[in-house]
Order: structure tokens, then C-alpha cells, then sequence
């Protein structure tokens, strides 16, 4: 026989554009249009409804970008149409296909009632089926005029900056008759027509389903595609009833919208996209009793309680009846990467008590498909969160290693093990389209061992999450010859079939490193920076307030710390704190972080003054407070004493060089800074050595191209490290606080390019490392700036901190694993060292750095680390980082693990001085230097009873006491909600009123509640 695939195949195609999909709403009557555009951001929807409206038509524009226009409908059902389904066809004008990247409408009834979104893949709205004929109809479109946000450069990102021009025109608005023979025929060739083209030529079925479709076609009258319709389907059924085979993989279908909180459009516009969205699945739930939608983020439903509490409603009644899934068990689907180890625990925290609260779900499935990367920390805070699965999928944008696993047990930094799985599909928003699922079985890495996967399906981002036609799909492929066997069901059910079905999966160990979107570690500075800081002062300020409540009685803040907690976990959200949003999203975060310090400044103060004794107007003497979990300056950890007379330590001598430049001495270092404001040497007195390798420079300032291949604010590509230009001349090297012995500084200032640093190199009497406080103008475009530290030294890894812990990684390029590492992700320090000798790089702001060897000609080995401190990237924020930015980071030699951790703590919780003469001993001790004292806080339930968490920080085991600062009727081990354990690890015991003896894993996070006695 001829061949003749490609002959039918586009004749389905054609046939399919030009005459059924047509012929589904062929009957049709115009609606009356008036539309009122709201002057400024979005009203109620009482007020939008009350709107003076004018005349409009179809054809019209409408729009300004980010404006919000209202359309009212109304229109009569011709009797003629009597006993038939009817819809409302509207099509707002969309910019683009894709749905949730343009205009977005949502549809009223005039009491209000929600009823349906629009996005150009669904603009049907079911009115009803007509009884008699001649019914009136009247609904409202909260059309929101969304820009298409695209690069290279768009001003469209804020409304600072967007022009004032409409942007979209309207262009249908229409009674018509749902034909639901044609539509199903639709469906039905759809699904087989792509089948078809995804099975191997050598198969019988693919080309039966050819000669299927070919007879159906020749059934059809294409001048009377309704007539015919049913027809087609007859000829179709046995292709369609054709069973699949026994061994055919087993796809747990689970509906879903993955929403970004903020992303190309500001949160105020989220929350109107997960009104859509959760209006859109509540209805199709009506219809779709089998449906089931997973929704992953506390914070949006949080949104639709506060803002839209008919649509919560809703959610509460879907999720009652099984069909609507709480999953996820995090405030919002997070960075992973940069968030502070309390931070994410709190993510878990507040998700998970959310759905408590308002579902009485307790979720067991931690769902992240989008995150650029996950922490080694993970597993264990998913264990500790009360959950046992853990689901992402961004892995498979990986640009250079394919991982080699579709489900596994992910093991993390401590050896807790979480059942995980990365859906095969390689998507977040399936269709259930033929390619997609032809795909998923050809890619699944566990054949023979497995045969399960799991298939987000839906439409995200205001997409609306799954159609009909999606639903229409996974029913013609429940049980289909030559497709896998597709089952909608809940995402719990699919992970406990597949952890029984693959008990003994392989192991996958430490993180999740994303081999791409390495630029979200420094995109954005002021976000870091705004997170960071805002971590310590939560820290700093549940510390001393629970201090304050149980020395003083201070009325602890409990509704304050738990609203600027969430308004915090929310600006975590993997495209803001990545530094990948638009314009207005940090804009907004700029002002937002800057209210939080405030707020929390002013909880910090009150519970200082309260603890100092107050100020009265004969009040003397300073009480310095120290919230590091390490003493320093004789101050106690997480305590505070009255300020010390004198730094201890030898007094810093500095000496200008013949020919310019000065020597720095503090009988722990000598630090030499040379005529350019360049550190060449910084000399270990204690150890004898030199850390700054032989010819090289310490703070040495390097800025590279940097325009990478796609997604200008996500990725920093490999080959930026080709071109460099070193930063050597300076407009000024200067000493300055000359008159002080207590400390030596060199000011060194740069012009270079449109911007311009200045620099102020700093020693210390005792203090075992240089700090560099540096200040940039940046103005470049398309630029990264690093600061190098090239260290004497021989290591094959370094040491850098994540939340609760430490990574090491490779400082080689043995393999393409090792080699796609070239920017990593480090919190407040960065170490590398030999056995006996290290240095550490500490920040107070920065996640982004690089560490590289070379071996010199001498033989020795520079291993340097850079961190990286600005980007410029044009997409999508044009004017990305442009502008003044303070960051403080210092070069530690002679440390280890163990000070670097020190060091971090010191660098990111400076201390605070309050008047007042009274010593406030710690809250709690511990007597391990290797455990950390990550929080201490009041317990959430409102007992007064305090819980701490700790952590072991450098990867051995510990025995410690932890001694209370309070009388202690009962210890009890806690998760990290604050509930008691049915089992832990730990050995613990109360011994006394005041202490508890415990031993610890490596990386062993432990939370304890302390009862006090009454």
C-alpha cells in the first residue's frame, strides 16, 4: 500500500481548524456590549458592578496596560435555541495563545456570583440549557489588560514606566448553542490524531488509527458537520475501545495551576489570578464529579480568605468534598537556595498550620515543580514538617547532566531520606496531549523497576488549570491501545502506589543542583539583602522579646511576628527573591522590606529597654546585647552585659610603604594594601603563612560580560568567565581612623566604566580577619561584578553554608557534574582549606560565588573564591540593581569550619547598644561549640512555654547541656509545628530545673519546648 500518512494527517488537521472546532458553537447570536474602565487599580467587585457604563462594541479597544476595563453583556436566548446547552463565547482581544500571559477576564452574575475566567484557550462561559427560549442574559467581564510581558527590554513591566496606550481590542461577544456530538468528535480525533502521530511507524496500531481517522473523515459532510458528526464518532469507537496493554505505564493525572505568586505581573495581580483559577476548577468540579485539583500554596488561599471569601467558600466546599487538594505544606513554593535555615522551616510552619487550620488536612506531600534548585537541607525539614514525599520537576531543565532518576529517596545533609519523585513529563502544565505522553514513557529512567509517574495537568500562571477538553482526554485514555493508562486521582494516592510498588529506589545524596538560573543568586541585590536582614532581625526579635516576656513580663508580639513572618516567607517565592520578576514586583519588595526592618527595629528596641533596666534622665551606663549564638567581646551568646571598658587585644598599628600603600598589624594578622588599594598580602602571625597566593591579590574587583544565551535575569552562562577586567586603578588609597587603636582602616575608591566604588579595608585589635565594607554606584548594563579572594591553598572541595549545615563541592572539573557547578549557591560563609589550615570568605548579603584552583608554575595551588555582588541584566526589569548598594563581606584566614560559622553569625547580627546598666544573662546556653542555637522564640500556641531549635553545624556528632535561664518543669521534643514527636532520635533528658542533656547527628536539627515551672 502507498504511503499516505502525511496526506490524512493533514487532512485531520485542516478539517479539524477549518470545520469542526468552527461548527461546535455554529449557532450564534451577538451580545450587547457597554464597558466602563476603571480609572486606576482594581475595585470590588460591588463597585465594578455598580459602574457607570457606557456604550461599546465589538471591535473596540481597550486597556491601558495593567488598567482593568468592565464589560456588561446582555442579550436574550433565541426560542428557537429551546432545550439546547447555550454559552457565552467572549474573546477579550488576547495578545498571545498562551494562556495567563495576557489579558484575563473573570465572569459575574449580577449578584456577584463568580462564575467563570477567560484566557484565550477558554472563552466559553455555560449559561444554562435553555428551557422554552428567550431567556434574558446579562453577565459582567472584569477584563484585566495584563501586558505580554517580553524581552529583550520592555517598559511594560511597571506602571511607572508602561505607556498609556490600550492594548487589546475585543473581538467577540456572542450568544451560541454548545454542539456536544461535534465537540466530543473533536475530542475524539484530537486525542487519537495525536496518539497516531507519536507511535512508531513499524506498529499496526499507529496505522490503524490512520485508517480509523481516514474513515471518519470520509463519514464527514463538510457542509454539514453537525448532521454528520455522529457518524464520524461510529467509525472511530473501536479505536477508541481498544484496550491498553497489560504493561502499559500508569499516569496518576493530578490537576493543577501552577500559579507564581509574582513574577511578570505584581502580587495585587495574583490574586486575582487565583480567583480565576479557583472559580474555574470550583465549577468544573460541578460538572466533573471524578476532577481532582491539588493547590500547593497557603499563602494564595490565605489571599482568596482575606479578599475573595465567596470564592474561599468555595475552595472549602470542593476541598470538603475531596475533589480540591491542599498539598505542598509550604507558605508559598519557595526558593530553596537563599532562604535562611529558620526561614524554611517556617515556610513549613505557617503552610502546613494553614491547612490545619481552615481544612483539617495534614499535608504529606511537599510539592516544589519550579524551584531552581533544592537544599540539601530539604529532606530533613520535610521529615521534621510532618510530611514523607517530596515532588519537583525543574531538575529536567538542567542544561548540561541528565539526572538519572524519575523516583527515588532523596537523602539530605543529616541521612534523613524522603520518597521523591520528578514527573517524566517534563512539565508542570500538561495538556494529556499525544507528544506529551508518548514522551513521559519514552523518558521514564525506572523501567523494569517502576512503572508509575504522576502528570500535573493544567493551565497555570491565571491559566485557570485543567479544561474540559483536558478532562476529555484523560477519559479516552484511561484504557487506550498504544497510550499509557491514565488515572485522575489524588497525589497521595499516586505516592503511596508508587513507594509500594518501588521500595528500594535508589539514592540520590545532598542537593538538587539546578544546571541553570545560577544568575537568581545575585540578580536583584536589594532582595538578598532585604531577606537577609530581615531573617536577623526575626531572629534578634523573637529572641529578645521571649527574653523580655519571661524576665519582665514584656507583652510578647505574637500577632505582629506572625504577620511580618508570612509577609517575609511570601517575598521567598522563586521569583522574587530570585531576583526574576518584573519592575513593580521589587519595587514593591524594596518598600515592603524596608516597613518589615522598621516594625521589627521598633520590637527590638522595646524588648531591649526592657531588659537594659530602661533610661531614665540619671540613667548611665550601656547594655550591650549580643543575638549570635557565639560569644564574643565578652558579651554571652543571645545575651547582654554592660559595654566592656576596652577591646582586649593588641592595639592595630598601620605603616605607609615607601612608594604608597600601608601595612595593617594587629598582632593576629598583618594585612599589607599596596599602592593601588590592592590586598597583596594577609599574613596568619599565629601560623606563619601567607594566605593570599604568591603574585596575587585579596578583594581583587573583576567585572565580566554578561549577557547570557535566554533568560537574562535567571542564567549566568559559562562562558562570561572568557573576558575579564580587573579593577586595579584607584582615584584615591587613603588611611583613615588614625586616631583610634582599636582599629585601622584604608579607604580606597574606584571609578571604572559609568559607575564607581569606594571601599573601606578594615582591622580590628583581636579580630582575626579583614573586613571590607564596600559601597557601589552601578550603573552598568549587562555586567557582573565579583570580588576575588585567590587563597594559598590546596583543596579539592569547599565548604559552603546552607540552611542548617554546610555543602562541600568539588573546586575541580573531573566530570560534567563537577564542571556544571561553576556558580553556587552559599549563605554566610564560604570556606576552603587544607587539613590544618583553611580561610573563609563571610557576607552579610551575597549568595552567589565561584570557586576555582589553578596550580601554579611553583607547584603550589591557588584555590579562589569570588563572590559574586551585582548583576545587570535588562530582562525582565530593564533597570535591574541600578544605583547605590552597600554590602559587607571579610576574608577569615586561619579558619575552619567551625569559625566560619562563627564568623558568619558575627558579620550578619551586629551588636546593639541600649542605655541601661543591667546584665541580661541568655535565655538559654549550650555548651557544644559545634551546635548552633538557630531560634528562640515563645511557643505559637500561647502558653508561655519557650522553644528552641538548634542544629549541629559542622557535620560530627555532639553531646551537649542546654541550660534553660529559667526554671524548666518539663522538656519536650517538638517538630517543627511545635507538636511533641511520637519519636525522635535524640536522646534527651531534664536533669535539674535548668538543664537538658542531649546528644546530636551530624547536621541533627532539634526543636525543644521548654515547660517552665510554675
Amino acid at each position: 500500500m502507498h504511503d499516505d500518512r502525511k496526506l490524512v494527517e493533514d487532512r485531520l488537521d485542516r478539517v479539524l481548524r477549518e470545520r469542526i472546532r468552527p461548527a461546535v458553537h455554529r449557532l450564534r447570536v451577538p451580545l450587547e456590549v457597554e464597558v466602563w474602565h476603571a480609572p486606576g487599580e482594581p475595585v470590588p467587585v460591588t463597585e465594578g458592578l455598580a459602574a457607570p457604563y457606557g456604550p461599546a462594541r465589538v471591535g473596540d479597544i481597550w486597556g491601558r496596560p495593567w488598567g482593568t476595563s468592565w464589560f456588561r453583556l446582555t442579550g436574550a436566548v433565541p426560542k428557537e435555541w429551546a432545550g439546547r446547552q447555550v454559552e457565552a463565547v467572549v474573546d477579550l482581544g488576547f495578545g498571545s495563545d498562551t494562556p495567563g500571559f495576557s489579558a484575563e477576564g473573570l465572569v459575574y452574575r449580577p449578584d456577584g456570583t463568580a462564575v467563570k475566567g477567560l484566557h484565550p484557550r477558554s472563552t466559553a462561559v455555560r449559561i444554562a440549557a435553555s428551557a422554552d427560549g428567550g431567556e434574558s442574559v446579562t453577565l459582567y467581564v472584569e477584563a484585566a489588560a495584563n501586558p505580554l510581558i517580553a524581552g529583550p527590554v520592555t517598559l511594560l513591566g511597571d506602571t511607572e514606566t508602561a505607556p498609556p496606550e490600550p492594548l487589546y481590542r475585543l473581538r467577540r461577544a456572542d450568544l451560541a448553542v454548545l454542539d456536544q456530538v461535534v465537540w466530543e468528535l473533536a475530542q475524539d480525533l484530537d486525542v487519537l490524531g495525536q496518539l497516531m502521530r507519536e507511535l512508531p511507524l513499524d506498529t499496526t496500531r499507529r496505522w490503524d488509527l490512520l485508517r480509523a481517522v481516514g474513515r471518519a473523515l470520509d463519514a464527514l459532510d463538510l457542509d454539514d458537520i453537525a448532521g454528520s458528526a455522529a457518524a464520524a464518532r461510529e467509525r472511530l469507537a473501536p479505536a477508541l475501545a481498544a484496550p491498553a496493554a497489560a504493561s502499559a505505564h500508569r499516569v496518576s493525572g493530578v490537576g493543577h495551576a501552577h500559579i507564581d505568586s509574582a513574577w511578570l505581573w505584581p502580587l495585587r495581580e495574583t490574586v486575582r489570578k487565583v480567583a480565576r483559577t479557583c472559580t474555574n476548577v470550583a465549577a468544573l468540579m460541578d460538572d466533573h464529579p471524578e476532577f481532582v485539583f491539588a493547590m500547593s500554596q497557603a499563602q494564595q488561599l490565605a489571599w482568596m480568605k482575606e479578599h475573595r471569601p465567596e470564592i474561599f467558600a468555595r475552595v472549602k466546599e470542593k476541598v470538603a468534598a475531596g475533589q480540591l487538594v491542599p498539598v505542598g505544606g509550604m507558605w508559598v513554593e519557595s526558593d530553596t537556595n537563599m532562604p535562611g535555615g529558620e526561614a524554611l522551616a517556617r515556610q513549613f510552619t505557617h503552610g502546613k498550620r494553614f491547612f490545619l487550620e481552615e481544612f483539617g488536612i495534614e499535608t504529606e506531600e511537599v510539592w516544589l515543580p519550579d524551584s531552581f534548585g533544592y537544599s540539601a537541607a530539604l529532606p530533613q525539614l520535610v521529615k521534621l514538617s510532618g510530611s514523607k514525599w517530596f515532588l519537583t520537576q525543574k531538575i529536567s531543565w538542567s542544561q548540561t547532566n541528565s539526572f538519572p532518576h524519575h523516583t527515588f529517596w532523596w537523602e539530605g545533609l543529616d541521612g534523613s531520606r524522603v520518597f521523591t519523585h520528578f514527573p517524566p513529563v517534563d512539565t508542570y502544565n500538561s495538556e494529556f496531549s499525544g507528544q506529551e505522553m508518548a514522551h513521559l514513557v519514552r523518558n521514564f529512567r525506572d523501567k523494569g523497576s517502576a512503572n508509575r509517574s504522576l502528570v500535573p495537568f493544567g493551565y497555570g500562571d491565571g491559566g485557570g488549570g485543567p479544561t474540559r477538553e483536558m478532562l476529555a482526554r484523560a477519559r479516552r485514555l484511561r484504557d487506550l491501545e498504544g497510550a499509557p493508562r491514565v488515572e485522575i486521582e489524588k497525589p497521595a494516592r499516586f505516592f503511596a502506589k508508587a513507594q509500594a510498588e518501588y521500595p528500594n529506589a535508589p539514592v540520590w545524596v545532598g542537593e538538587l543542583y539546578l544546571e541553570l538560573h545560577r544568575g537568581t543568586y545575585t540578580s536583584q541585590a536589594k532582595m538578598k539583602q532585604g531577606n537577609r536582614r530581615s531573617e536577623a532581625l526575626l531572629r534578634e526579635a523573637e529572641l529578645w522579646a521571649a527574653t523580655a516576656a519571661v524576665r519582665t513580663g514584656f507583652a510578647y508580639p505574637y500577632r505582629t511576628l506572625d504577620r511580618i513572618w508570612k509577609t517575609v516567607l511570601l517575598h521567598q517565592f522563586h521569583d522574587i527573591l530570585p531576583g526574576s520578576s518584573i519592575a513593580w514586583v521589587h519595587r514593591e519588595a524594596r518598600r515592603t522590606y524596608a516597613r518589615v526592618a522598621e516594625e521589627l527595629e521598633a520590637v527590638i528596641d522595646a524588648a531591649q529597654r526592657a531588659l537594659a533596666g530602661g533610661a531614665g534622665p540619671d540613667q548611665v551606663g550601656t547594655v550591650v546585647f549580643n543575638a549570635a549564638p557565639h560569644e564574643r567581646g565578652g558579651i554571652p551568646a543571645m545575651g547582654g552585659a554592660p559595654v566592656p571598658d576596652r577591646p582586649a587585644g593588641q592595639a592595630v598599628s598601620a605603616t605607609e610603604l615607601p612608594g604608597g600603600g600601608f601595612v595593617l598589624d594587629n598582632g593576629l594578622l598583618r594585612v599589607t594594601v599596596d599602592r593601588r588599594g590592592l590586598v597583596t598580602s594577609v599574613y596568619d602571625v599565629a601560623a606563619a603563612r601567607e594566605a593570599v597566593a604568591p603574585g596575587s591579590a585579596a578583594n581583587l574587583l573583576q567585572v565580566h560580560p554578561d549577557l547570557p544565551n535566554d533568560s537574562d535575569a535567571w542564567d549566568v552562562d559559562a562562558f562570561y568567565r572568557n573576558t575579564v577586567t580587573d579593577l586595579t586603578d584607584a582615584d584615591e588609597v587613603l588611611l583613615t581612623h588614625t586616631d583610634d587603636p582599636a582599629r585601622a582602616a584604608v579607604r580606597v575608591v574606584r571609578s571604572f566604566g559609568a559607575s564607581r566604588v569606594e571601599q573601606s579595608l578594615v582591622l580590628r585589635t583581636g579580630a582575626k580577619r579583614l573586613d571590607i565594607d564596600t559601597e557601589v554606584d552601578w550603573h552598568e548594563r549587562e555586567k557582573l561584578l565579583k570580588a576575588a579572594f585567590p587563597v594559598d591553598v590546596h583543596a579539592d572541595r569547599s565548604a559552603a553554608e546552607t540552611q542548617f549545615g554546610h555543602v562541600f563541592r568539588p573546586t575541580h572539573t573531573n566530570t560534567s557534574w563537577d564542571a556544571a557547578k561553576f556558580e553556587i549557591c552559599a549563605h554566610r560563609f564560604l570556606h576552603v582549606g587544607e587539613r590544618d589550615w583553611g580561610a573563609a570568605v563571610v557576607n552579610d548579603s551575597t549568595y552567589g560565588h565561584d570557586v576555582t584552583r589553578t596550580v601554579r608554575e611553583d607547584g603550589g595551588t591557588t584555590t579562589t573564591v569570588r563572590l559574586s555582588l551585582l548583576r545587570a541584566p535588562r530582562f525582565p526589569d530593564p533597570d535591574t540593581d541600578q544605583g547605590v548598594h552597600r554590602f559587607r563581606y571579610a576574608f577569615v584566614p586561619g579558619a575552619g569550619v567551625a569559625e566560619a560559622v562563627r564568623e558568619g553569625y558575627r558579620i550578619n547580627l551586629p551588636e546593639r547598644s541600649v542605655p541601661g546598666a543591667t546584665v541580661v544573662a541568655p535565655l538559654v546556653a549550650v555548651d557544644c561549640d559545634s551546635v548552633v542555637v538557630e531560634s528562640v522564640k515563645l511557643a505559637d500556641e500561647q502558653s508561655g512555654a519557650v522553644v528552641v531549635r538548634l542544629y549541629e553545624a559542622l557535620g560530627q556528632r555532639a553531646r551537649l547541656c542546654l541550660t534553660a535561664g529559667f526554671p524548666v518543669a518539663s522538656a519536650v521534643a517538638v517538630d517543627l509545628l511545635e507538636r511533641p514527636l511520637a519519636e525522635t532520635s535524640v536522646a534527651y533528658e531534664v536533669v535539674g530545673e535548668q538543664r537538658v542533656e542531649l546528644s546530636l547527628r551530624p547536621f541533627q536539627i532539634f526543636t525543644l519546648r521548654l515547660n517552665p515551672l510554675v
